[in-house]
């Protein structure tokens, strides 16, 4: 089974990080389209997906990201994609969309591009030490 997961990692008044992970397609569109909507609808016009664990992302996926670029824009914000997968690349260059969106090669760069005032603080602070080898940010 296709699973997908996103998962807010910091946020600000008008501006989020989310980790998106495992597979953007037509079983988990719905899914990925209202957690995204609840998010922007909560004020954040500014996101930011961090697409390190992206595993796949067909065209019904693509149409989801256009549909979220074309929802932040319309509230004055912008969506931001960082830590693109080489597949990721592919099939924006292959439906030569890679030009509709704003991408990066990490999520501080891509934070970089955020206006000061809605940038939340990064990396975001960890309440307790990791333990060796887990990672903070997952």
């Amino acid at each position: 089974m296709r699973s997908l997961a996103v998962t807010t990692v910091v946020e600000a008044e008008e501006c989020a990080v989310l980790r998106v992970s495992g597979e953007l397609d037509l079983r988990t569109e719905q899914a990925f389209l209202t957690e995204a909507r609840s998010i922007v609808s909560a004020g954040h016009r500014f996101l930011v997906l961090d697409l390190t664990a992206l595993r796949f992302c067909d065209s019904r996926g693509l149409s989801c990201l256009l549909a979220l670029e074309w929802l932040c824009r319309r509230l004055e914000g912008r969506l931001f994609l960082a830590s693109l997968g080489v597949r990721m690349l592919r099939l924006l260059v292959g439906t030569q969309s890679l030009g509709v969106f704003s991408c990066f090669p990490t999520v501080g760069h891509a934070l970089a591009a955020v206006p000061d005032g809605a940038r939340p603080s990064w990396p975001p602070a960890v309440d307790e030490p990791p333990l060796p080898g887990d990672d903070p940010f997952v």
